[in-house]
């Protein structure tokens, strides 16, 4: 069939038409691209351990082989091949691994389930590495249903947990022994309720002696926290109650104690440590050697901490450091340089005789050393600045994060363990960025990560002393090459001071191809806790190049409170001010950023997540001149109705001010509300209940307040669970700004 040359041209100029959009498009993201599919996926280093004290680290890989790379030579290794884990005919995929102390044995966790937030319950497998034998322990357990299984430093066997008692297994005999016996979700032996393992990152309970004499553990008494109820409606046609013990704020606290399981009679003696079970909590436990515990107490309020040790030998109790705040005491102070769940031990030092422990005390965190005999202390790292984080040990130097001169940037320093060295940069001036580390136990070699917001994630492996690089690990160049494809925003740093003098740091993405003769829409993410930080130097999400590639200018900018290193006066001025000075910190900045010709003020939206979410809330009621829409996600609505260890350590007890918690809440303000809100919850959320958003949903109704609803159902505090969660998410958000803050 022929065409008249007419239709011919016109065909030739769609093709060239719909060639130049298809063009176009590939160079803009989708939301299917981002959660559907694997086009954008990052390449990540898989867990290592060191072993030979640094000589070399073992890995997984395939999924069910450990391969040995010499750090030195990089010669790579079988150290436990993959065709020596099968059980009953089916390959063994490993989770996660340890090794004994001599090397012989590598204990394999798998088949695991979750418990909160992460999976703790599993199967056990042991493989000998001299005998080639593959033995599962528990046998006569139901599956996935042991806890934290480690070995004894003889080798002889394995302590595990398992339905909230501890049992310990005899490798050459096979004898299974149980260690305690009163163990019930309301007594909880090895592990933790939920507020411990939520608040002060306490998941695993018990631990070994050095000579496998003793086990020392943690009893939680939880027999007098409230039940709280989720409810599933999806999965019956009648719906099931789902039971969460969780102390609210102002309730009294599970009771805690530390028993000493003598391993020749099998016998549990009680640690006196003074004070009260209920009145004081026990977060931190650690053997220093044979004959020596390291026990951490702090009070209900958490602004003192003091640190015990314990003999058995001769049953003494010595308290051998205090340490008192007016406001709060950290723990594992949160910082994005800090790497995994926190077992909150302190790091040892010479020869045992000493730890190291971070403090503010003197307006600023820095790292001292304090003996355990004498409880004397010396300051490491002298000076103005801030220690984001603990690195690790060499023979003569301590290694820590810093950022003396950025709060957005994170590197690595050492300095001498006597206190009497200079401090020197570690991380070379071309890694610009946050950089993190995984020190080996010699201190000479280590596994770095560096990010920034021109640079995607990369690894390798390093020689600490002049940190030349040994080996590239992960380089993600096919992830760089696809975002290279794309049309990609600038990012800039700026600061922003606000009309009560208070500056703060912004990290603002431009919109795509952004024309300053323009105006454009504006979404300020936030947090703003004292948990995290949002304006840092480190990679920027697809998300946020999708919504810059539409239009928008999205900010983030860091308040008073939260844990950036700007001293301690920052940080903790939020102390019984949460929801107040925060907010008010983030909408006095708005204010003036939105000064700029090119933000149009009449389109001004913000979004957050979990504190953010409660950020959002209260910047919508309390700032409607500067917001028109908010979305918030799984936020807490009213501070009284969150755990007891967060919200106390912030706010202080109900019973002493309870106008703070009330002054705090969004919930107090909803009536203001005058823009566009989104509230979006998970019904199945542990961490911050569905309670809240029902709530303040009432509180929204009562005064006639316009609103829209997402629950997601059965869906925890992240909302990723279930087929296309994700992708229906961020439709959902993404939806809802453009339709009230529109791209022109």
């Amino acid at each position: 069939m022929r065409y008249p040359i007419q239709i011919l041209s016109i065909i030739f100029l769609f093709s060239i038409v719909r060639s130049s959009v298809f063009a176009q498009q590939k160079d803009l993201l989708t939301l299917e691209q981002i959660y559907t599919s694997n086009e954008f996926r990052q390449e990540r280093l898989q867990p290592i351990q060191w072993i030979e004290n640094g000589a070399a680290y073992v890995t997984v890989e395939n999924g069910n082989e450990l391969a040995r790379w010499d750090s030195k030579s990089l010669e790579k290794s079988i150290f436990m091949p993959g065709s020596a884990l099968q059980s009953n005919g089916q390959h063994i995929q490993i989770e996660s691994f340890s090794l004994s102390d001599d090397g012989s044995k590598v204990l394999i966790f798998t088949n695991s389930s979750r418990v909160w937030r992460s999976n703790t319950k599993g199967d056990y497998y042991v493989y000998d590495l001299e005998s080639k034998n593959l033995k599962q322990l528990g046998k006569g357990f139901q599956p996935s249903s042991l806890m934290f299984a480690k070995f004894s430093a003889d080798n002889s066997k394995v302590a595990y947990v398992h339905k909230f008692n501890l049992y310990i297994e005899d490798f050459e005999t096979g004898t299974v022994s149980q260690l305690t016996t009163d163990g019930t979700d309301k007594i909880i032996n090895g592990t933790f309720d939920w507020a411990y393992e939520e608040e002060f990152g306490k998941r695993d309970g018990f631990a070994w002696s050095p000579d496998a004499e003793h086990i020392a553990f943690w009893q939680i008494d939880a027999s007098k926290i409230g039940t709280f109820y989720m409810i599933n409606n999806t999965d019956s046609v009648y719906s099931k109650p789902i039971p969460l013990q969780y102390p609210k704020v102002g309730d009294e606290p599970a009771g805690a104690k530390i028993g000493l399981i003598d391993m020749a009679s099998q016998k549990t003696k009680w640690i006196p440590i003074p004070g009260g079970e209920k009145e004081n909590y026990l977060p931190g436990m650690q053997w220093i050697n044979e004959d020596m515990l390291l026990i951490q107490q702090m009070n209900r309020q958490q602004n003192e901490l003091t640190i015990w040790t314990y003999k058995p030998s001769s049953e003494v109790l010595k308290k051998i450091y205090v340490e008192t705040e007016e406001t709060w005491v950290d723990l594992a102070y949160p910082d994005l340089s800090r790497y995994g769940w926190s077992d909150n031990s302190l790091p040892l030092v010479d020869d045992g005789k000493a730890f190291l422990r971070m403090t503010e005390n003197d307006g600023w965190r820095h790292i001292y050393k304090v003996e355990i005999a004498t409880g004397n202390n010396t300051l490491i790292t002298p000076g103005e600045f801030d220690v984001a984080s603990f690195g690790g040990l060499s023979e003569k130097e301590v290694f820590f994060i810093a950022s003396p001169d950025n709060a957005t940037q994170r590197y690595l320093y050492a300095t001498d363990l006597a206190g009497k060295g200079k401090l020197r940069r570690v991380t070379p001036e071309a890694f610009e960025g946050v950089n993190t580390y995984d020190i080996a136990p010699n201190g000479q070699i280590a596994i770095h990560n560096h990010q920034s917001t021109t640079e995607p994630l990369t690894t390798r492996l390093v020689s600490l002393q002049k940190h030349e690089t040994v080996k590239m690990l992960v380089e993600n160049e096919a992830y760089k090459a696809k975002l290279a494809s794309l049309k990609t925003p600038d990012i800039k740093f700026t600061t922003v001071t606000t009309s009560e003098g208070v500056t703060m740091d912004a990290r603002v993405i431009y919109p795509v191809d952004f024309d300053e003769s323009k105006k454009y829409p504006v979404l300020f993410h936030v947090y703003g806790e004292p948990w995290s930080t949002v304006a840092t130097d480190t990679q920027v999400g697809l998300y946020n190049i999708m919504l810059a590639q539409k239009g928008y200018f999205i900010i983030d900018m860091d308040n008073r409170g939260t844990p950036t290193l700007k001293g301690s006066d920052w940080r903790k001025s939020i102390y019984r001010k949460v929801g107040v000075i925060n907010a008010q910190d983030q909408g006095l900045a708005a204010k003036e950023l939105l000064k700029l010709p090119y933000l149009d003020e009449s389109r001004v939206a913000v979004w957050g997540w979990s504190g953010g979410g409660s950020m959002t809330l209260n910047l919508m009621f309390k700032f409607p001149e500067v917001y028109q829409t908010g979305m918030s996600v799984a936020a807490v609505s009213n501070q009284l109705i969150y755990d007891n260890i967060y919200q106390e350590r912030y706010m202080g007890l109900p019973q002493e001010n309870m106008e703070d918690f009330v002054r705090g809440s969004p919930i107090t303000y909803a009536k203001n509300l005058e823009g566009n809100l989104l509230i979006v919850h998970g019904t199945g959320d542990d961490n911050v209940h569905y309670q809240g958003a029902e709530m303040l949903m009432n509180e929204l109704i009562r005064h006639n307040k316009q609103f829209q609803m997402m629950p997601y159902p059965n869906r925890s505090h992240g909302i990723y669970e279930g087929a296309g969660t994700s992708l229906h998410l961020y439709t959902l958000l993404t939806n809802y700004l453009m339709n009230h803050t529109p791209v022109n």
